[in-house]
């Protein structure tokens, strides 16, 4: 189905990632050539359509990008027998980080996204496959304020995110534009000399603004401690060098500037209230079995540590809107 496959070796990737099942294909002793994915089931195969038009239009931006291999037949997906979608895609050699463990790291992640948000600026591109309501942040909060019940842990952290939510002073009205939109660490792949190479992980892209793409990288990149944490907090050293580097490749507007300084707080109890929610519903988020008794005491402190690192960030609001203008 993919001749470039042909007496190619395929083994289980190393760095497999928590949603689509991938293989890498090469020759023995050599780097891998290409990825190969079985797609889960919650993207349409539309999405590859999507894929397609985004890394094209980079490409011919000169922006370095993974690509899908078509079959023999042009197509840019395959089923199987069971009915499974399956790609393949360019293998980008490089290194992948877990954690945003020093500022040159974090400058280089925001420089290399600045260069993904510059070249998909022109793009033209309607999206096949949409995830509706995705970060519609007001939505998920009168989910979680219908989900909760009862008078325990749970409902009283459920009304202390509900209550930071209300008292939240942020903008919801930036345009949309192109997105990558799941911009955690491991989806952008660095040299081993720590220089930012393209991004990885393509099934979210979408439109969507600004402030959601790096308000949900910040939350990510700038908690220290991770999901599983109580007490989180934003580190101010790391946000500064992620905006230094975005900065140096594309600047902020003054509408952009303002949004974000509230976007890390918005997107951090936007998680809480999906957390939260799940302590009541029990049955989306996965969950440790070896850390937690149960996917709801899991959820409780994810919930948890997501509130504290966004009432950590509307302390620092100061700073970081200081950060975000230059200053």
């Amino acid at each position: 189905m993919w001749a470039p496959l042909r007496g190619l070796a395929v083994r289980r990737c190393d760095d497999e990632g928590l949603i689509n099942g991938t293989w890498v294909a090469g020759v023995a002793g050599e780097p891998p050539r290409f990825v190969v994915q079985r797609v889960s089931p919650i993207f349409a195969p539309e999405v590859h359509d999507d894929i397609e038009a985004v890394t094209a239009h980079l490409a011919g931006r000169g922006v370095h990008t993974p690509r899908l291999v078509r079959t023999g037949d042009g197509a840019l997906w395959a089923r199987d027998g069971g009915g499974a979608v399956w790609r393949v895609m360019d293998f980008i050699s490089g290194r992948t980080n877990h954690r945003v463990g020093s500022p040159a790291l974090a400058r280089a992640a925001g420089a290399l996204v600045a260069r993904f948000h510059r070249a998909v600026d022109d793009l033209e591109h309607t999206y096949r496959h949409v995830r509706a309501g995705a970060h519609d942040t007001a939505l998920h909060m009168e989910r979680l304020d219908g989900a909760a019940t009862g008078a325990g842990e749970g409902r009283r952290l459920a009304d202390a995110i509900l209550d930071a939510w209300r008292t939240w002073q942020g903008r919801l009205d930036l345009p949309p534009r192109h997105c990558h939109g799941d911009l955690k660490i491991s989806n952008l792949r660095f040299s081993e000399a720590g220089e930012g190479i393209c991004l990885l992980d393509l099934d979210t892209l979408a439109l969507q603004s600004i402030d959601v793409e790096l308000g949900d990288a910040w939350r990510s990149w700038c908690n220290p401690v991770g999901e599983d944490a109580t007490e989180a907090r934003f580190d101010l050293e790391v946000f500064a060098a992620t905006v230094a580097g975005y900065r140096e490749v594309r600047p902020f507007g003054a509408e952009e500037r303002e949004a974000l300084a509230d976007a890390v707080e918005r997107i951090a109890l936007e998680l809480a209230a999906r957390f939260c929610r799940d302590v009541f519903e029990d049955r989306y988020f996965g969950w440790d079995p070896a850390r937690f008794p149960t996917r709801v005491a899991h959820n409780l402190q994810r919930a948890a540590g997501q509130l504290a690192l966004a009432r950590s960030a509307r302390r620092q609001r100061g700073e970081i809107a200081r950060l975000l203008a230059g200053e």
